[in-house]
């Protein structure tokens, strides 16, 4: 596949439009230079996309293309959830992602294409791979890992969480996130989804069904950063959601704060993502390596 050239680096916004009035805006970072890597990048819960601007400039550096996702209800997205509006996975997956992939793919139609994301975000890319394997060249994962309770430490307590969420979100109309510490305002459904994951350790939706199947076949490169004081995504998480691709074709490494000089944790990466980039533009060369 021959380079798009892009003599200079910018930025753009693609408006997204789903249906039924929902849109959002897709923020883009293009490299200068020559480049064919897009990475389709989908953010952790309740974090808007433009937090993720200086990874996509990184990673720009490194010849890589960004597109970053924007949450519906988050951030540049028209919906905010409430009583009278709600939604799931089926809609993030079946509506939101597809639309934003498919204008990327009409403005970027040579781009290999991959797909990764933060937290919840690794957790859905990996799950959105499994269901349109042939759109995708592989997976990239940073700070991610299922919230199955029983791969934490204290995971009892954690359990609890995946119980009342649900229950504060069905009286509330939503999740109010940002009144207790958790994501953003998030919709019931969402809500509804994630919580069966952390009880159950099994990626299912609403109107869906069961979603490991497509997973379990995937056989696409995967690359999963850990960050070192993650407790929010530890090591035997991270190994649960892999466990999940047995044909896949994984590489695991760890980010330290000694890389990042700072904190190493699963939001503080953010502020330094230099050396995040790094490890995925490297891990991409590779694999155009092992391609040639």
């Amino acid at each position: 596949m021959p380079p798009i050239t892009v003599m200079q680096a910018r930025q753009a916004v693609f408006p997204i439009s789903v249906g039924e009035g929902v849109s959002f805006e897709l923020l883009c970072v293009h490299p200068a230079g020559a480049w064919h890597e897009l990475l389709y990048w989908l953010p952790a819960l309740g974090v808007p996309a433009r937090h993720y601007l200086p990874l996509a400039e990184a990673l720009a550096e490194q010849g890589i293309a960004v597109a970053i996702h924007e949450w519906r209800g988050i951030g540049s997205s028209n919906q905010r959830a409430g009583r009278q509006q709600d939604w799931a996975y089926r809609e993030l997956l079946v509506d939101d992602v597809p639309a934003g992939l498919a204008a990327v793919r009409r403005e970027l139609p040579h781009a290999r294409c991959w797909i990764g994301g933060h937290s919840l975000g690794g957790q859905l890319s990996t799950v959105y791979a499994g269901l349109h394997p042939e759109q995708l060249a592989g997976l990239v994962l940073v700070a991610t890992g299922s919230p199955y309770w029983r791969r934490f430490r204290y995971g009892r307590l954690i359990v609890m969480a995946y119980v009342l969420a649900p229950l504060l979100a069905n009286l509330c109309g939503y999740l109010p996130g940002r009144r207790i510490g958790f994501g953003g305002n998030e919709a019931r459904g969402v809500i509804r989804d994630w919580a069966r994951t952390g009880r159950s350790g099994r990626y299912a939706a609403d109107h869906m069904g069961d979603l490991e199947a497509g997973m379990a076949a995937l056989e696409r490169p995967v690359l999963a950063l850990r960050l070192q004081e993650d407790w929010l995504s530890p090591a035997a998480s991270l190994d649960w959601l892999l466990g999940k691709l047995p044909l896949a074709r994984h590489e695991v490494a760890v980010v330290t704060s000694q890389e990042l000089r700072g904190p190493a944790d699963h939001f503080g990466w953010m502020k330094t993502p230099r050396p995040v980039a790094t490890r995925i533009g490297q891990w991409l060369a590779r694999q155009e390596s092992r391609r040639s």
